[in-house]
């Protein structure tokens, strides 16, 4: 069991979060959810133990094992791969290494014989005997082939590096498993493994991610950090919206009501209070309205922006025909012959096992990269905004948000422009940061403001919600669903994939798959098939 005892922890100046006491108990997968810069990945590295907090401690059953998946990919360089995953169980592997070091004298003593039987002992009691085969299995279900598993940590690609610093973490059945963000670039395959192990994990996990799915896929509690405090509570994480908006709303009614209450208890004063026959009347109220509770509701970390997308115009029937569209970038054909036609009205997600592929498709159709053959042609109706995977050409200059916003939109005055800015969180003095030194996600959200001015009737996405928390890209998700124009999308948000997307283009297929499919229907369907 994993307790935490009056935890506190602030930094700058800043409050993060303050005596928060909790327990972690076997058998229950802990989503640990918050805005970003709350403090959650900070959370769990207290946790581990790697930032001592300000005030409290955490405190870990005597005897039990922590395991954290690590993020430095390239601690492991000289090491291979099944040496890397055998590490997860550091106890373990530094046994196994004894053992060999005793095994490998040439003047074995009847001293070593005994520490030999010790740790034969130890070793056995560790499970050694099936280590390299459960670690093989991890590879397997991860998609790291036997053919990998000597070759040394630097040979491998990055995405073959995550699922094998994953697989550490998962190795040897940790009593506690904490995973910050362990969903990042896995495939599908190794998400739908992942999955599957943590539903069948029998101990205790924490969790943080922004991929909705898996948490209301995996997750038994939510536990919230907002309000500079850490809640938990019962449930996947749709299960926690509901309840979450259910209470403010009920907060927010409960203050209405006393707002009400207590402005007419002072009308009455007001009116009343030097008349004589009423005098009496007037200080029963007084008293009442002292009494009256008027705490203004805590202030929430967790903010939505507003993302809803108006078309100039609607498009007529032609939206888009690609004819044979092909390409390639050092050497390397990244497209081969894509041809399909879009509708109107037809909201398609893009997949692919390499992302650069549609990067380079959706490139060519904003008119931004050259095809080394083939053709498209846009509906002359048609008028596109365009979401890159790298926006960092828009933000090179150093105007402020406000002069940023104007050169994109049709009312120039300021009023306008600092309203529509606020609406998308950049409110007050963040209205005047410079462009040239924003984050990710505000570079995200400025990128979709400039689209939703433009009023288009086309939108291609390319990666909408990286570096966006969950209420970010719930409010992409869902100002995107809501459109009734055309979208071309690609994202590695399950729920986004889901709940926009009724048609499908796979880019993976030497025939380019296309239908009209929803995506859950169509993954299942398609590693049925593959099965």
């Amino acid at each position: 069991m994993l307790t935490t005892n009056n935890v506190s922890l602030s930094f700058g100046g800043q409050k993060l979060f303050e005596d928060v006491s909790l327990k972690f108990t076997p058998g229950n997968c802990y989503g640990l959810i918050g805005a970003n810069g709350a403090g959650k990945s900070t959370f769990v590295r207290i946790l581990s133990g790697e930032i001592e907090p300000n005030t409290g401690q955490v405190n870990l059953a005597s005897g039990k094992r922590m395991s954290v998946l690590k993020q430095d990919h390239f601690k492991h360089d000289e090491d291979t791969v099944l040496e890397t995953i055998m590490k997860g169980n550091q106890k373990l592997f530094e046994v196994i290494q004894e053992k060999d070091a005793l095994y490998a004298k040439e003047d074995f003593t009847d001293e070593d014989g005994l520490k030999a039987a010790e740790l034969e002992a130890e070793f056995a009691e560790m499970n050694g005997w099936e280590a390299e085969s459960d670690a093989a299995i991890l590879l397997s279900g991860l998609g790291i082939g036997n053919d990998l598993h000597q070759k040394k940590m630097k040979d491998l690609t990055g995405s073959d590096k995550v699922k094998v610093l994953l697989g550490q973490a998962l190795f040897g059945n940790p009593d506690v498993l904490l995973l910050d963000e362990p969903t990042n670039h896995l495939d599908i395959k190794a998400i739908k493994w992942l999955e599957n192990f943590l539903l069948n994990f029998e101990n205790t996990v924490i969790v943080v991610s922004h991929d909705r799915h898996f948490l209301n896929k995996v997750c038994t509690h939510i536990a919230d950090l907002d309000f500079k405090k850490i809640t938990i509570y019962a449930g996947n994480y749709d299960f926690w919206r509901k309840s979450s908006e259910l209470a403010q709303r009920l907060r927010n009614d409960q203050k209405k009501k006393a707002e009400d209450k207590a402005k007419e208890l002072k009308t009455f004063i007001a009116r009343f209070s030097a008349n004589a026959s009423k005098s009496s009347q007037a200080t029963s109220r007084q008293k009442q309205l002292e009494k009256l509770e008027l705490d203004d509701l805590p202030m929430s970390s967790r903010k939505y922006p507003f993302i809803h997308f108006e078309q100039e115009r609607e498009a007529g029937k032609d939206i888009l025909t690609v004819s044979g569209l092909t390409k390639s970038i050092d050497g390397e054909k990244v497209l081969d012959n894509i041809s399909f036609t879009l509708n109107k009205g037809d909201k398609v997600v893009f997949i692919s096992d390499d992302d650069l592929a549609i990067s380079t498709l959706f490139g060519i159709l904003a008119g931004d990269i050259e095809p080394d053959s083939g053709e498209f042609k846009w509906g002359v109706t048609t008028k596109l905004a365009y979401f890159p995977h790298n926006n960092d050409q828009y933000f090179d200059g150093k105007e402020n948000l406000v002069d940023w916003l104007r050169k994109f939109s049709k009312d120039q005055t300021e009023t306008y422009i600092r309203g529509f800015l606020g609406k998308m969180l950049f409110s007050g003095e963040e209205a005047l940061k410079k462009s040239n030194v924003l984050s990710g996600g505000e570079k995200v959200r400025c990128m979709l403001s400039k689209m939703m001015l433009s009023e288009p009737n086309v939108i291609m996405l390319d990666g909408p919600t990286n570096h966006l928390d969950l209420e970010s890209i719930t409010a992409v998700n869902e100002g995107v669903a809501r459109f009734k124009g055309t979208v071309l999308l690609t994202t590695h948000d399950h729920e986004f994939m889901q709940t926009v997307g009724n048609r499908i283009i796979d880019l993976n297929q030497k025939i380019v798959q296309d239908k009209p499919i929803k995506y859950e229907d169509y993954i299942a369907e398609k590693y049925s098939l593959d099965a």
